[in-house]
């Protein structure tokens, strides 16, 4: 089982201090894929920056802008371009002059039909390209781009140095799974992207939605035996006569919001792909949600 983190005290628009290098203002955007709003991280004091600056609401523009009164905001970092992370970018570049550092989108969209998030940012287009390891630094913190493709191809988390803590975006949260969703999200990639976290050991894990991980390691190691868990059930589903992925959701699904069931369906899919990918299954032509999948 998930040791799932649920419980965060805050109120929306109100900046809140949480940890000597931290501060959060949670976005008044709650739903079935964000729980109870975007978290805007600031970093640092005096020249800052701002990680997930989130849906393109003023409110909670003029929120961060009043959290940063006095400060100079120097850059802006997107873990992705996801409709609940980046699209409030643009508007404080506008009114800060800071930088936007973050992955360019694939262009590689979700399925048709099934909606895995708030929607996509299609005009997200960072001023300064990453792709992994590079430093950005400001007075007294250091953060570093950790590329972590999985929920989306363009996926990106920021390490902070003097804290040994990861804002992790969407890759990790402690409220609930991530989405893995076809063709935007890929599921091998993703677990390669859980080991690589794993093997830097952080204290502290900051999602974007709900708050902190600070049993780092056994949350993570939960995370992927979930996944395991989901793939050796999506197996017996297929051993047992099952092979269509329509038929597994219902079952495998039972106990989640039927919202969310056609993202369920896409990470299943996810799964199929993978697996098809490592020659644990075959299926028709190329795997996709319609596809019948059988042992090899």
């Amino acid at each position: 089982m998930i040791p799932f983190v649920k419980d965060i005290t805050f109120e929306y628009g109100a900046c809140d201090q949480v940890s000597p290098l931290i501060r959060r203002v949670v976005a008044n955007n709650p739903g079935p894929f964000t729980f109870l709003g975007t978290g805007t991280y600031i970093i640092g004091k005096g020249q800052v920056a701002v990680i997930d600056p989130g849906p393109d609401l003023d409110d909670h523009l003029e929120a961060i802008l009043a959290a940063t009164a006095g400060e100079t905001i120097t850059d802006i970092l997107i873990t992705h371009h996801h409709a609940d992370h980046s699209p409030l970018a643009g508007p404080l570049k506008a009114r800060t002059g800071a930088r936007i550092h973050g992955c360019p989108p694939s262009r590689i969209g979700a399925a048709d039909g099934v909606v895995v998030e708030a929607d996509e940012d299609e005009s997200f287009r960072p001023e300064i390209v990453i792709r992994g390891g590079e430093i950005i630094r400001g007075p007294g913190w250091t953060l570093e781009a950790v590329a972590t493709p999985g929920h989306t191809l363009n996926h990106i988390c920021f390490a902070l140095h003097e804290e040994n803590a990861l804002f992790s975006g969407d890759h990790i949260m402690g409220w609930s799974t991530t989405v893995v969703s076809p063709p935007g999200g890929d599921m091998t990639a993703y677990m390669d992207s859980l080991q690589k976290v794993a093997d830097r050991k952080f204290d502290t894990l900051w999602p974007t939605h709900g708050p902190p991980i600070t049993e780092v390691a056994p949350f993570i190691a939960a995370y992927a035996a979930h996944r395991r868990a989901r793939e050796a059930q999506f197996l017996a589903c297929v051993d047992k006569g099952v092979g269509r992925i329509a038929d597994m959701v219902p079952e495998l699904y039972a106990a989640v919001d039927k919202r969310l069931h056609p993202a369920a369906a896409n990470s299943l899919l996810g799964h199929a792909i993978d697996l098809v990918r490592r020659g644990v299954l075959a299926c028709d032509g190329e795997p996709g949600p319609g596809s019948t999948y059988r042992r090899p």
